[in-house]
């Protein structure tokens, strides 16, 4: 498609489709994703707006042995409640105090996968295990982690999640599907002395990526949107 020309009613499906079925998956097929793809998916989030094309994003791809090593230690310290008291979130992802109607939809979707994998609401250990597997990344063949420099404002972050979202669109159009995890924040640490990287870099998130299981209970998840009429206020002349 040209940059000018308006698109087919094919073209507009295409991306409607791959809009509209991305969903956050929390278990993965074993299946390798080729190096090939996955660059291929990279190029075009890179796509992605951002303020006077500074482009914030730095990405660590995560395959085999690489992978393993990192979710061994993440898991280790998560598995043992002295060590995971000593790690704090990178940044506050959810507010302090939570209202309607934020606090609603938040208990909603986690009350709608439980009841998917067959948790109670008393049973904690259940509760743990499943937020455990965040950092196995689901079992998904690749894990990415983002990262971004600490001198960059708030601005550069919008731009991230529009980087994110085009990521996730990409893949989404080829097959694949993926799970972005703001979880991984609280190891920060663990991860900067694992991929090397330096003190002036500051974790965003994780992402699962890869070919999702279609037989998993939690891949049935649909999740609520809200109607236009409350979120959107239409202002004319």
């Amino acid at each position: 498609m040209s940059l000018f020309e308006t698109p087919t009613a094919t073209q507009t499906a295409a991306v409607d489709a791959a809009i509209a079925s991305r969903r956050s998956m929390r278990a993965f097929l074993p299946t390798p994703v080729p190096q090939t793809l996955l660059e291929e998916i990279l190029g075009l989030a890179a796509r992605a707006p951002s303020g006077t094309n500074i482009q914030p994003w730095q990405v660590h791809v995560l395959t085999g042995t690489a992978k393993d090593r990192l979710c061994d230690r993440i898991c280790a310290i998560y598995e043992n409640p002295a060590e995971l008291a000593q790690h704090e979130r990178e940044y506050d992802y959810y507010p302090k105090e939570w209202t309607s109607p934020y606090i609603d939809r938040r208990r909603k979707v986690g009350w709608d996968l439980y009841k998917l994998l067959g948790i109670a609401k008393t049973d904690k250990e259940a509760m743990h295990r499943q937020h455990g597997r965040n950092y196995r990344f689901f079992d998904a063949p690749v894990g990415l982690l983002f990262s971004i420099d600490r001198i960059l404002e708030q601005g550069s972050w919008l731009d991230y999640g529009m980087f994110l979202q085009t990521l996730m669109i990409a893949a989404r159009a080829r097959g694949l599907h993926t799970c972005p995890q703001a979880a991984f924040t609280q190891f920060h640490r663990v991860i900067a002395e694992e991929l090397s990287l330096r003190p002036d870099q500051a974790i965003v998130c994780g992402m699962a990526l890869g070919y999702a299981d279609p037989e998993a209970a939690e891949n049935q998840l649909l999740t609520e949107r809200a109607d236009l009429g409350e979120f959107v206020t239409f202002h004319g002349g």
